[in-house]
């Protein structure tokens, strides 16, 4: 660093370096020159014509030391303005830093207030996962029971029974049929629909072959699944026998009956695969019905019913019709009488008026009277008649 004109230039300024050279540069003119006229001598002219340039010299020196304080002036100017922008450019990026921090902050509280609303979400849903898992023990709980019941076989008709029970509740009305209705041959059948002849009330009786089903399902091979199919074909013939002889009697009950099977499962496979057991059912007029198509059934029983108590409704009517009938009959009767009475009412009536009429011009006659005259005449003529004189 080197302080010329009170202004400090460093060293490793490329123009501060050029300046030095120029100056080494014209201190090594001037030495040679001066080598040069102490070796030859020149004469004073030589020395003038060096004197006049040293002092061009002198000039582009003092040139360069005027482009030195330019060059300095200029620097300090940039040093300023570069004061001024690094100045602007801390205050901008710490507004931008500002910004950014603001806009940090309201993001992370937004952040935070969805979190605590999605960790609520969260507990809400692991409230209903814990709902939903207690209820799924519960079922699981249920299921079991209902397996218990299923393995026992008088559970399970009583399971069957009690299906039955809702569905006929649900679909016919509470007078149109009866639970454990016992017949006149002795026996009891879990339901007896009272439908009119024809015809007639139908017994419906479950029935519910699980077992033999089940060892069908379970069977694996081909040996065990036709054992297991003639088991289920034996016990849904049986059952399609006990029921045509106990609950199919003529002039008490309708000419065929229905057997409820309560799962869906067992209807299917006996429809799918057992198609001769179906036909057996129907050659011995009873049907095979699952909870579904039972209901389907006890909707038609009910339009059946529906319109047997529409018909005696209608009869009912035409009864209260002919009754209706008779008794306008005996009004217009009584209202012609009346009338006869009304026509000789009217007639005794108007002989009346006629009556008051003449006895009012007769009496009018008498007001007219001159009784003093007929009183003189009277007394003149004791025997004679007094004849009344109209003077109108």
């Amino acid at each position: 660093m080197i302080r010329i004109g009170g202004t400090d230039y460093a060293l490793d300024d490329p123009q501060v370096l050029a300046a030095l050279g120029a100056l080494a540069l014209v201190l090594l003119v001037l030495v040679l020159l001066i080598a040069t006229l102490r070796r030859t001598g020149r004469s004073a002219l030589v020395a003038e014509v060096l004197a006049a340039q040293m002092g061009g010299l002198g000039q582009r020196v003092q040139a360069l030391s005027d482009g030195q304080q330019q060059l300095a002036g200029g620097l300090t100017h940039v040093s300023e303005a570069q004061a001024v922008a690094q100045t602007q450019m801390l205050r901008l990026m710490e507004q931008r830093l500002a910004a950014v921090s603001e806009a940090m902050t309201q993001n992370l509280s937004s952040s935070a207030r969805n979190t605590a609303a999605s960790l609520g979400e969260l507990q809400q849903r692991l409230k209903t996962i814990d709902r939903a898992q207690e209820n799924i023990t519960r079922l699981s709980g249920d299921v079991l029971s209902l397996q218990d019941i299923l393995s026992n076989k008088q559970t399970r008709g009583a399971f069957g029974e009690i299906q039955l029970h809702d569905i006929v509740s649900k679909a016919l009305p509470r007078d149109s049929y009866a639970m454990q209705h016992t017949l006149s041959n002795g026996r009891r059948a879990d339901c007896l629909i009272h439908l009119p002849n024809p015809p007639g009330p139908i017994v419906i009786d479950s029935k519910f072959p699980l077992e033999a089903y089940e060892r069908l399902r379970a069977a694996t091979t081909e040996a065990e699944a036709t054992e297991a199919a003639r088991g289920l074909r034996t016990a849904v013939r049986a059952h399609i026998k006990a029921i045509s002889e106990r609950y199919i009697i003529d002039g008490e009950t309708a000419d065929g009956a229905l057997m409820f099977l309560p799962s869906e499962a067992v209807y299917a496979e006996l429809h799918a695969n057992f198609p001769e057991v179906v036909r057996d059912g129907f050659a011995a007029r009873v049907w095979i019905v699952s909870p579904t198509t039972c209901m389907a059934t006890l909707n038609t029983m009910r339009a059946i019913l529906k319109d047997a108590r529409m018909r005696e409704q209608a009869g009912a009517i035409r009864t209260t019709l002919r009754q209706l009938h008779r008794d306008v009959e005996i009004v217009v009767e009584r209202v012609e009488r009346l009338n006869t009475h009304f026509a000789q009412a009217r007639a005794d009536l108007d002989g009346i008026g006629t009556a008051a009429e003449r006895a009012g011009k007769r009496a009018a006659r008498l007001d007219n009277f001159d009784f003093e005259e007929v009183a003189g005449e009277v007394g003149s003529d004791p025997g004679a008649v007094v004849v009344p004189l109209n003077k109108g």
